[in-house]
């Protein structure tokens, strides 16, 4: 389940590629004035997508059953 979207972009207006990272929201909670989430036993740990278009970083990111934070950089950056 999709829970929030940090994006990291350098060139906001580029959607057709870039790449994107999803974790568990909960990893997100040591984070200042973040929404707290409880850990699950669905929570992804990590996961990347190389290369594709916001659209599909969202429903990727959409379709694992815990709650995931999706992260969006420009293309090729973010991800090792």
């Amino acid at each position: 389940m999709l829970t929030n979207i940090i994006d990291h972009r350098s060139r906001p207006y580029r959607w057709a590629a870039i790449s994107a990272i999803i974790e568990a929201t909960s990893h997100d909670n040591s984070v200042a004035d973040a929404d707290q989430a409880m850990p699950g036993e669905n929570d992804v740990v990590y996961d990347e997508m190389a290369e594709g278009t916001v659209a599909e970083a969202i429903a990727w990111a959409s379709e694992f059953p815990g709650m995931t934070t999706l992260y969006l950089y420009d293309a090729g950056q973010g991800i090792a």
